[in-house]
């Protein structure tokens, strides 16, 4: 089946019709002019433009559906590659592309942006912002991009080192950048910008490192900064002057919160309204996420983990719903948000839903911020539930390991039971379809913890725990009980309709289509295709790597396209999936752009052997001091890059197989000095000393002689993969 030649002048009929559904003034700008740049009507209406992928979320609802039918559940099974493209950035790729007039941008690891006929797969430019390698440790969760964002003939990009930059889209020449973070500060940018009425708005992430979190609106044009919405309050002397919102915010924070920023970052999720003409902003953890330092003696330390309303053109606040007031947990309200029309009581309602870390799915009113439900989507054991009469989360005391002083195992852990990866909702199926995670995570609260304004992460609890030898079961255990699915709820009923279980975590967004699709890589390597009303598998591509970013939908000149990104990276990899990618074998990176169509013929070429060091350290001759002090700094200053208890991935440098651990000053020059900074690698001085650097060399040789022993004691065929380099094999 062909589809309709989705022309300028296709769309534009479609677009003049929704313009006049939305009542939108100036609404058939567009349609009356298809050939001109990218406006407010264009984007408004940009759900009724089925050949194009306009914004981060589709439209500006964020919905991530496609009315797009040629490819079916009748003909899926024909689905095949038409074009692919290697990139030259072997990190986690999680970006979603746009699609503009036959053409398709996407953004890349390192903040990298290129452009492609969406046809053919020529390329047309790139453009390298050149973030310093020194940028990388700053990022809690890999150097990753999540898209651009359009306007009139521009795309707009933030970087990773805190910049916002302006593109012209035709030939990808910087028209103008700005700095939107202050750069002596743990601040990056891995979010897609959004832009709503000529006004780009942008968010940060760094509430590991300890910063204070806020969204800016830029002018479009000339880059101007036109306001600025903090999350959290400030020093005591910005209390005079500062708007109303942030005051009734102060009187729930207590100490001297200011000094380690109080995070709220907004890292990721935004949507809009544009009948009711509000922005909805989803606001990330507290910094340092132990609310004991943070903020002692308690309080709901407003906005955290909320999802605030405000004005696009001035920044003004309007409501806000807190999903975990006094959170203490990194359960960031950042994940994916929708907005829907649902028929709830017999009436319908104009809603906002989310699932956020908290492992709760919440449905709002979107414009009151009342909640009309929630219940929880994976399995939770931090509360007993949710007051409907409050709003809030019924805590269980043991929960509050800030305040009990005592380890907490939570379930979700701070991993969420949902990160960043985007949802989908199908309006005809009345589902949203959720890749969720169920992982647990012990919280061990740090006496006498101190703040490090130089290096490390900033959380106040102990990220060492289960990274010594004796920890060995704890791992084993943690990864049994690790896993991941994908979801399909109904916000109405707030039940699970269907799912597909998968044995990892770490699973890609979702696309779902007018042809009965849900589209989703995962963690296994395979971009799968599944039936959207019950979920069963019909079509699946081996992508030679793991899939984590969302798939999109096309047409160019009356034929289909699927894309997605496809690149093994994110912070599982990173940091606690080394217990998971240990057990289930290592997944490789091999970062490419694949574009499928209906009869694609395109092959993959093979797949490149994983070439990784033997284990094979020298032998440990440290002291049980030095394990105990080089276990510590690893898991504060090491983990998140380099994964807990030195397990490391195929991302990054697995420590236990460097040649660095052979040499005490070579090690020293790398870690202490920062001899590789300009790779990404930093120098940890002055936060260590070069004393506890050795410790940390002692405690990754120790690490790596018992997993030598352990895998000297596995069968052969077992320990493929994992010792002399092989090549791994995915279906």
């Amino acid at each position: 089946m062909k589809l309709p030649q989705w022309s300028a002048t296709r769309s534009a009929m479609w677009i003049a019709a929704a313009c006049a559904a939305l009542s939108l003034a100036g609404c058939t700008r567009y349609a009356e002019d298809p050939s001109g740049g990218i406006d407010a009507a264009q984007l408004a209406a940009a759900a009724a433009d089925p050949a194009n992928w306009l914004t981060y979320g589709r439209d500006y609802a964020e919905q991530r559906f496609s009315p797009l039918d040629q490819i079916d559940a009748g003909n899926v099974d024909g689905l095949g590659l038409a074009w692919f493209a290697d990139l030259d950035t072997a990190r986690g790729q999680e970006g979603t592309p746009l699609v503009i007039d036959g053409k398709i941008y996407i953004t890349t690891a390192w903040s990298k942006v290129k452009a492609y006929d969406a046809a053919s797969g020529a390329p047309l430019w790139q453009y390298d912002p050149k973030v310093p390698g020194e940028t990388g440790p700053k990022a809690c969760c890999d150097v990753v991009n999540r898209g651009l964002a359009a306007w009139g003939d521009k795309l707009y990009l933030g970087t990773l080192d805190g910049r916002l930059v302006a593109l012209d889209r035709a030939t990808g020449k910087q028209a103008w950048s700005v700095v939107t973070v202050d750069q002596a500060q743990s601040y990056t940018i891995t979010g897609a910008p959004r832009v709503i009425d000529g006004k780009v708005i942008i968010g940060n992430s760094g509430a590991e490192f300890g910063v204070r979190g806020y969204v800016t609106a830029y002018d479009a044009e000339s880059g101007k900064q036109l306001w600025r919405f903090y999350t959290v309050p400030g020093a005591p002397e910005e209390a005079a002057d500062e708007p109303a919102y942030l005051k009734k915010a102060r009187a729930t924070w207590n100490g001297e919160f200011w000094k380690l920023g109080g995070g709220g970052t907004v890292w990721d999720a935004m949507a809009y309204d544009p009948e009711l003409d509000l922005l909805y902003i989803g606001v990330g953890n507290g910094s340092p996420w132990n609310q004991a330092y943070r903020s002692p003696g308690g309080g709901d330390n407003l906005y955290l983990s909320s999802i605030v309303a405000i004005r696009p053109e001035t920044g003004e606040y309007v409501w806000h719903y807190q999903e975990t007031p006094g959170e203490t947990w990194d359960f960031t309200a950042t994940q994916h948000i929708i907005l829907a029309e649902l028929e709830i009581g017999g009436t319908m309602r104009k809603v906002l839903m989310q699932a956020p870390k908290n492992g709760f799915f919440y449905v709002l009113d979107r414009a009151t911020g009342e909640l009309i439900s929630a219940k929880n989507y994976v399995p939770q054991n931090w509360t007993s539930g949710i007051d409907m009469t409050t709003g809030r989360p019924i805590v269980r005391p043991e929960a509050r390991f800030d305040l009990t002083g005592q380890p907490f195992v939570g379930s979700p852990g701070a991993g969420g039971g949902h990160s960043w990866h985007p949802m989908a909702f199908n309006p005809a199926e009345g589902l949203v379809y959720i890749p969720a995670i169920e992982a647990a995570f012990p919280y061990f609260p740090e006496a006498g913890w101190k703040p490090d304004p130089n290096r490390g992460m900033n959380t106040g609890i102990d990220l060492s725990a289960g990274s010594m030898p004796a920890d060995a079961a704890v791992r084993a255990g943690a990864a049994a009980a690790t896993k991941g699915a994908l979801i399909a709820w109904d916000p109405v009923t707030q039940t699970e309709r269907w799912r597909v279980p998968y044995p990892g975590p770490w699973n890609g967004g979702v696309l779902a289509t007018g042809g009965g699709l849900v589209f989703q890589g995962n963690g296994m390597g395979n971009l799968v295709a599944y039936t959207a009303r019950d979920g069963k598998e019909l079509w699946r591509f081996a992508a030679q790597t793991g899939i984590i970013a969302p798939p999109i939908t096309y047409s160019v000149a009356g034929e289909q396209y699927v894309a997605v990104l496809a690149g093994w990276g994110g912070v599982w990899p990173l940091s606690p999936g080394g217990i998971l990618s240990e057990q289930a074998g290592p997944m490789p990176n091999v970062s490419r752009l694949l574009v499928f169509k209906l009869g694609g013929s395109a092959k993959l070429p093979p797949a490149p052997p994983l070439n990784r060091r033997p284990l094979d350290p020298p032998p440990f001759r440290g002291t049980a001091a030095q394990v105990a002090s080089g276990g510590y700094d690893f898991g504060r200053y090491c983990s998140q890059c380099h994964n807990d208890a030195a397990m490391g991935s195929t991302v990054l440098p697995d420590l236990r197989r460097s040649a660095a651990l052979e040499s005490e000053s070579g090690w020293r020059a790398i870690v202490h000095d920062g001899a590789l900074k300009d790779n990404g690698m930093v120098g940890f001085a002055p936060s260590l000393s070069r004393a506890r650097v050795e410790a940390v060399r002692q405690y990754v040789i120790k690490r790596a002689n018992e997993d030598k022993a352990l895998e000297n004691a596995r069968p052969a065929q077992a320990r493929a993969g994992t010792g002399k380099p092989a090549r791994r094999t995915l279906s």
